[in-house]
């Protein structure tokens, strides 16, 4: 680990602060609920509140609000109706029978509202963090291949920080992967900062360099350029076992076994190739074409052996 590097991924800390994530845990949410019966008031609000203890929902900054039918909903930050009456301007439809996709309209329509929801309502917990996860995968899958090639430059929608501000991939990573804890935690109820997780924060900063030493390894190792894909596959497999480490850490308390952490290691490892060349088929089609016509350099990159790799604990 050299004094340039951990200069480095110092300076990207920097620009984490864990307030955000906790102001947006914080939120009060005031929810408004449509039906034309009695029994559908009562659906919504066992969806919400079912898997919570009273002492919970007496202590949760969210209200739920039965609204008379033909009623405004100004000022609520989620409504919510069952289909029984004509949809208020921004309601989500609730389907008791497909919890599932309403979880997913709910947070598609209002994503700034994500941890929160998460926090108040556990059964928007693991499809929130889920979110998370993946996007943070994205972004440094996109990352790393974008500073292999220094002639793309992502949308800037497309990060949550300009590629220029880094000295390196490390530091992006670490940066990114801290600021996934951080929502984590704020959406599964647990202190969020830099004192209150300070073992998986160290966990954070410690694999960093060995997912490094791998990325620079595998790009060596392939020719051509080959190695990319590989480099990419590091970040997003090493991001993805970061986060369902976490999500299972603050679900239940412990971490997976090693094991288990090989596995999921080994399957986001090729989930991430996958993914990486889609992205560099979107941003360079000519290098993503060399790669599709030569299979050997594109999809035989191996997984990392098992003694090369560093989870850490918390």
């Amino acid at each position: 680990m050299s004094i340039a590097g951990l200069v480095s991924v110092r300076k990207a800390i920097s620009k984490i602060n864990p307030k955000q994530a906790r102001e947006m845990s914080e939120r009060p949410l005031q929810i408004a609920l449509y039906s034309s019966h009695p029994d559908g008031y009562r659906a919504m609000e066992d969806f919400f509140l079912g898997e919570l203890s009273p002492a919970r929902r007496r202590a949760s900054n969210a209200t739920l609000v039965r609204k008379p039918v033909g009623t405004e909903a100004g000022g609520y930050d989620l409504v919510v109706h069952d289909g029984t009456v004509a949809a208020p301007m921004h309601a989500v439809l609730f389907e008791a029978w497909r919890p599932a996709l309403f979880i997913e309209r709910a947070l598609d329509t209002h994503p700034d509202l994500g941890v929160a929801l998460a926090k108040n309502f556990p059964r928007f917990r693991r499809p929130f963090v889920d979110r998370v996860i993946k996007r943070t995968c994205r972004e440094n899958t996109l990352f790393s291949l974008a500073t292999a090639l220094p002639d793309v430059i992502p949308n800037i929608f497309e990060l949550p920080w300009a590629v220029a501000e880094f000295a390196s991939d490390t530091a992006f990573l670490t940066m990114n992967q801290i600021r996934m804890a951080f929502l984590i935690a704020a959406a599964s109820d647990r202190a969020v900062g830099y004192t209150e997780q300070k073992s998986e924060i160290a966990t954070v900063i410690g694999s960093a360099f060995g997912w490094r030493a791998l990325a620079r390894q595998l790009v060596g190792k392939v020719p051509f350029g080959g190695g990319l894909l590989g480099k990419a596959a590091v970040a997003y497999a090493g991001t993805k076992v970061l986060g369902l480490s976490l999500e299972r850490f603050y679900r239940i308390g412990y971490n997976y076994s090693r094991e288990e952490r090989d596995r999921l290691y080994a399957d986001a490892f090729r989930q991430g190739k996958q993914v990486a060349f889609k992205i560099l088929s979107r941003l360079r089609p000519d290098v993503a074409e060399r790669f599709a016509t030569d299979a050997s350099r594109a999809q035989t990159v191996d997984v990392p052996a098992q003694g090369n790799r560093s989870y850490g604990s918390y």
